[in-house]
């Protein structure tokens, strides 16, 4: 507890006045000049709630002491009362410059120098209790933000094990997907990327890119519930068969509705749209629900491009492969189906970074 005065005054007299004025009230420290002073505070600095200090003194003066308190940080938390026959103003200046609280010029009042006293050890009382509280209340928060962290990051892995969880369940069953899922996933972060640079007013932040990556690795859960005869037939699909077949949309949503309290919130809405709206069309013609324009998730158009991108370079067991600049081709023109104007500048614009994506990059 800071309940100690230290005086330094060079004249016994001053010292011993001081004394008799504040020793009913606080324990009192002097010393006769700075040196002793300075060493007195060293050993008392937890101890000491005001410095009464005098300016001029044999072996160390006012100024210097002053200059080392600065310098070790004391005038942050012990108030300093100049008590000097100076009456210069600049002296006065010099001593409010080095961080001094008050300043009063001899000979003194005894019952000012009472006052003066109470109110500076009642002001830095308060300010270092709150100085405290501040500090022990920053240290909790920085614990807090450390602890949420650690907590949004374990999240954060969880939420990517489930969906590739999920991934190799649908390659497990889809002969023809083999690393579809995890091409797709870098496709869709080289289209979510170039659209955050290029179009902000979709408002995605890396984060939305990172989700959406991952997210991604749902779209075709839904095909796990579609008859391995239909699936993986070679040949062109019936009207009905390719009917069944749509309905991976909406049957991978109802899987996903029964995933419940392992995701948050935007983990889950951008699985859920993506795994239902990823064969939706700009025009209105995709499905399941027919959305046009941007009634489409921006996540589900961009996974959709990236979707059929990989389907067209890749073979599949109702077709060859088309060459990268045969896909970029039938993409642009519509033979696919049509997609945003501003997705498709930003396919065009990333079509080197895409093309560079090459089989080994996903191993």
């Amino acid at each position: 507890m800071r309940n100690k005065v230290l005086i330094i005054d060079d004249a016994e007299f001053n010292r011993e006045m001081l004394t008799e004025i504040l020793e009913g009230e606080y324990e009192i420290l002097a010393a006769e000049d700075g040196q002793k002073g300075t060493d007195l505070l060293v050993q008392h600095e937890c101890e000491v709630c005001v410095v009464l200090l005098d300016l001029v003194m044999p072996v160390m003066d006012g100024f210097e002491v002053m200059r080392i308190m600065e310098q070790r940080g004391y005038l942050k938390h012990i108030p300093v009362l100049v008590i000097s026959g100076e009456t210069a103003v600049d002296i006065e200046r010099k001593c409010f410059d080095y961080g001094v609280t008050d300043f009063i010029k001899k000979p003194f009042d005894n019952e000012t120098v009472l006052r003066r006293v109470r109110n500076m050890v009642d002001l830095f009382t308060y300010r270092n209790c709150l100085e405290e509280r501040v500090e022990s209340q920053t240290l909790t928060l920085k614990r807090q933000y450390e602890m949420i962290c650690k907590q949004a990051e374990v999240l954060k892995q969880r939420n990517e094990q489930i969906t590739d969880i999920l991934a190799e369940v649908v390659e497990s069953r889809n002969l023809e997907s083999g690393e579809h899922v995890k091409r797709v996933k870098t496709y869709t972060k080289i289209l979510a990327q170039e659209l955050m640079k290029r179009y902000p007013e979709y408002g995605l932040t890396d984060e939305d890119v990172r989700i959406i990556e991952s997210a991604s690795a749902v779209h075709d859960i839904g095909k796990i519930a579609i008859p391995d005869n239909i699936l993986l037939k070679p040949g062109r699909l019936t009207d009905e068969e390719f009917e069944c077949m749509k309905s991976h949309t909406v049957r991978g949503c109802e899987v996903l509705d029964h995933i419940e309290g392992v995701w948050d919130d935007r983990y889950r809405k951008y699985a859920y749209t993506i795994c239902r709206h990823h064969h939706e069309r700009f025009d209105g013609r995709g499905y399941p629900d027919k959305l046009a324009g941007d009634a489409i998730p921006i996540e589900a158009q961009i996974v959709s491009v990236a979707d059929v991108y990989d389907a067209l370079i890749s073979e599949r067991c109702y077709k060859k492969a088309f060459t990268k600049e045969q896909a970029f081709s039938m993409i642009t023109n519509g033979e696919c189906g049509t997609f945003s104007p501003k997705l498709m500048d930003c396919f065009q614009n990333a079509r080197k970074t895409m093309e560079g994506v090459s089989r080994e990059d996903m191993i």
